[in-house]
């Protein structure tokens, strides 16, 4: 594919996506009455009622829009909620106060004491670090299989016991694209559910179509997109799913604020057109990398180098704007270390999907348990944001050239 039609295929769904962000969950107007084009924030937590009987008739309405306590749901949570189960192509969607707490509440919700979950080796590591230190003490197994396991493998690692597969897809850190079809048919065959973070494939990657139970998003990264909110999302097309999903959020006070709510409301509006314009900077970047004599793999999902890529031509509508790069093995971690110092453009921080372009290294701190392609050499992550790309080429060019000669 030539470079132009690659630019195309990156961004494609999100100019698809373009009139559904503008027009999800707004107010038309009614009877000649005009309305704000964004909705008023409304803070509360005591909600009143007219009688008793009201109050309790709410109360049994706690799985809809009803407002019955601030910590069950405000205006702008459920008008967001709407948002993101039309993008997501869900039937119900439950906000939550962050990215995290998204991917630990379905665990919350359809594991228990004794049952066993599969999760691929490349999950974000914070909802590792969950796994392993609360649903362990709960009585919760884990087994962690390659990204790129097939289908024989993962039934080979299933136990009478197992309940779930959760994955993220691409992978975090290593980009990995999994066959998200194949995993559905493996937990469904089982009676099983498979749980899906699709925080980097928002709008371009179809969760539900492709045999997803549940679809996780860290509202934080593309949809908010100024860094200035932690917020998350989990979405089901499964009326009995909703329900424990729903109930589980209200037993454990996973509740998001109007004006989180609000900022990634606001930020829905922008997110194509930010991401068509990111996702193409981060292809010809990305591309431009790739002809580096100091780089040995570029892990972008839309380039062939990438572990799935197959899939992610099968069943993605485009890309996004965060990938990784491995440097040759001769390079070392320190090496890697002062290039990335030496950096103007790009911030050094946590998190992605905003405006600014960053870039963190995925080889230090990262748990594996299984061979990962982040292992072939010193590697980072790099996420493209508004800034002008020759600037930011410009940039990691002086970056490399220093590295290579020894003097960054």
């Amino acid at each position: 594919m030539d470079h132009e039609n690659l630019r195309h295929a990156v961004s494609r769904g999100w100019r698809d996506m373009a009139s559904l962000a503008v027009r999800v969950a707004r107010d038309a107007p009614v009877d000649g009455q005009g309305v704000f084009v964004n909705p008023a924030v409304a803070r509360g937590s005591t909600v009143l009622f007219s009688s008793l009987e009201a109050m309790e008739k709410a109360g049994h309405k706690r799985y809809g829009d009803e407002l019955i306590y601030g910590a069950m749901g405000t205006p702008l949570q459920h008008r967001l909620e709407h948002a993101i189960a039309t993008i997501e192509g869900a039937t119900h969607t439950q906000i939550a106060p962050s990215g995290l707490a998204a991917c630990t509440l379905p665990l919350l919700a359809f594991l228990d004491s004794g049952s066993h979950c599969l999760m691929s080796d490349s999950v974000y590591g914070p909802m590792r670090r969950f796994a392993e230190k609360v649903m362990r003490r709960f009585g919760v197994d884990i087994t962690y299989f390659p990204p790129c396991a097939s289908e024989e493998e993962l039934q080979r690692l299933w136990r009478t016991e197992t309940k779930a597969i959760f994955t993220e897809s691409p992978g975090s850190h290593s980009f990995e694209v999994q066959d998200i079809p194949m995993m559905a048919r493996v937990a469904h065959g089982h009676g099983a559910r498979l749980i899906v973070d699709n925080t980097w494939g928002i709008g371009i990657f179809q969760p539900f179509r492709h045999g997803a139970d549940i679809s996780i998003q860290a509202l934080t990264k593309y949809p908010a997109g100024h860094a200035d909110t932690i917020i998350g999302a989990v979405s089901t097309a499964n009326e009995a799913d909703w329900h424990l999903l729903r109930d589980t959020a209200i037993q454990t006070g996973q509740v998001a604020g109007p004006d989180d709510c609000a900022l990634t409301l606001r930020g829905i509006r922008t997110l194509p057109v930010r991401q068509e314009r990111q996702s193409q900077s981060a292809i010809d970047v990305a591309l431009w990398l790739q002809s580096r004599a100091e780089v040995s793999r570029v892990l972008h999902p839309a380039l062939p180098s990438c572990p799935g890529h197959e899939f992610w031509k099968r069943d993605f509508s485009g890309a996004s704007s965060l990938f990784g790069v491995v440097l040759r093995p001769d390079f070392t971690l320190p090496q890697m270390q002062h290039m990335i110092d030496s950096l103007q453009m790009f911030g050094i921080g946590a998190s992605w999907g905003g405006y600014e372009s960053l870039i963190l290294p995925t080889t230090r701190g990262i748990t594996r348990s299984c061979d990962s392609v982040t292992q072939a050499g010193p590697t980072f992550r790099i996420h493209i944001g508004l800034e002008d790309t020759h600037d930011l080429i410009a940039d990691l060019a002086r970056g490399l050239d220093g590295m290579a000669k020894g003097n960054t």
